[in-house]
């Protein structure tokens, strides 16, 4: 059983490009999100980092994203609701809670834990995106001269994580068929277990790797290794498609700035909920949705 979020090698050009020219164009999106609180540019962003998901192949991925997303984002506006009693619009008054005092149930602060969640969505699609698309192995060898021992950690992490999640979705069917005799498996014991398989799992790939000799220390690297990702001599993680994707999210992060600074974030949610839709903010969210077309790539 395989992780939505594990990476699948496909033929795609995102899954082509060098791991930094993916981070450039994938974290455009994810900045653009935290920069502005607007909705029409957060629904935007959502929809350019969809589409690029969707044209390199993550779709699955993607789903499993956006589920995990939606009840994040119910969380956040539930919570913000509660605790939020700011705003002139009131639609619920509970009383005194425990704890939360006089709690008040207004529009202005759905509103805003919505745009709160809406950007919880959109990097949590970013991320997973780049999970399914990114190769870790191709990360691994371009972090490794900047910072080995931190590269080898970033890049078990990804690979053992979505094989944490297969064992939790195992742990699931094992416990349906032992029958309906059986006594329920509570979180409790499916933690219990799955934290064990995972301390097993660790000791045999920490052995793996000392017979590999990954335990005994290298020369320095010169200053071209080092700076292997960006030297014009290494090519190794090098690809025709780096500069479609560099120009992008560069391309995106400019206007994004500029939109912010000319006005284009048009939005307030206190004292009361104001939205506005000046031609910076649809420039900047017609951006988005098109950068979401870069990973396109022509068959045949």
């Amino acid at each position: 059983m395989r992780s939505p979020f594990a990476y699948v090698p496909r033929s795609g050009s995102l899954q082509a490009a060098s791991p930094c020219a993916a981070v450039v164009y994938l974290g455009g999106f994810v900045v653009i999100s935290f920069l502005f609180v607007s909705p029409v540019v957060l629904v935007a962003v959502g929809l350019g980092t969809a589409l690029a998901g969707a044209l390199a192949g993550a779709g699955r991925a993607l789903r499993a994203a956006l589920r995990m997303g939606a009840t994040l984002g119910l969380l956040i506006v539930a919570v913000n609701a509660l605790v939020v009693d700011r705003g002139e619009t009131v639609l619920a008054r509970l009383g005194e809670w425990p704890l939360l005092g006089r709690v008040d149930i207004t529009v202005e602060a759905i509103a805003a834990g919505g745009t709160i969640a809406l950007r919880a969505v959109v990097a949590m699609l970013a991320f997973a995106v780049y999970s399914a698309c990114v190769d870790p192995d191709r990360v691994l060898r371009a972090l490794r001269p900047l910072a080995g021992r931190s590269a080898l950690t970033a890049t078990l992490i990804s690979r053992l994580v979505p094989v944490a999640a297969a064992d939790v979705g195992r742990l699931r069917d094992a416990g349906r068929l032992r029958g309906p005799a059986a006594a329920p498996l509570s979180r409790a014991v499916l933690a219990r277990r799955l934290l064990a398989g995972s301390l097993d799992r660790a000791v045999d790939v920490a052995a793996t790797l000392e017979l590999r000799g990954f335990a005994l220390e290298r020369s320095s690297p010169s200053f071209g290794e080092r700076f292997s990702p960006f030297w014009p001599g290494k090519s190794l993680n090098r690809s025709r498609f780096d500069q479609r994707f560099y120009a992008t999210g560069l391309a995106l992060l400019a206007i994004g700035l500029a939109a912010k600074l000319l006005g284009g974030d048009e939005f307030s949610a206190y004292p009361t909920v104001e939205l506005g839709v000046s031609p910076a903010t649809a420039v900047v969210a017609a951006a988005a949705v098109l950068a979401g077309l870069a990973p396109w790539r022509r068959r045949g």
